[in-house]
């Protein structure tokens, strides 16, 4: 198939795929006519690149994805490399969440405070609460 075929069956652009070329994720064979020319193999490489690009990997990242399947497993993430990237993915993911998290308590805090002074100002004050029923 030639690079708009692919690009259309791998739900990308022309222009992502010679990128990807550039970079030496995909394989830059051309027919006698100079077309670049693609196969089943080259858009599983893709939608291999493309999942992992969603999932929030970046571009160099999926080269040992890329490599796993070149190297003619069935799955790109079956070999150690690419095992490996999921584990500090896995760990990065885990930090995010950490940090944000406490940004989350900072905030709620905040806004709980934000929320008093707001009934503090108030002409009359804050409202009595009742022990009983508020939570």
């Amino acid at each position: 198939m030639r690079i708009g075929e692919l690009a259309e069956r791998a739900g990308t652009t022309t222009r992502a795929l010679r990128y990807y070329e550039s970079r030496g994720l995909l394989p830059a064979r051309r027919a006698v006519n100079g077309y670049r020319t693609y196969d089943e193999d080259d858009l599983r490489l893709l939608q291999q690149i493309r999942t992992l690009q969603d999932f929030g990997f970046d571009l160099e990242e999926t080269r040992p994805f890329v490599d796993c399947l070149r190297a003619g497993h069935p799955a790109g993430d079956s070999c150690p490399a690419s095992l490996e990237v999921y584990r500090r993915k896995l760990a990065e993911l885990d930090a995010l969440i950490g940090q944000l998290d406490a940004v989350r308590t900072q905030v709620g805090a905040q806004l709980a405070r934000a929320e008093l002074e707001a009934e503090a100002a108030l002409p009359g004050g804050p409202e009595p609460r009742c022990e009983l029923t508020d939570n």
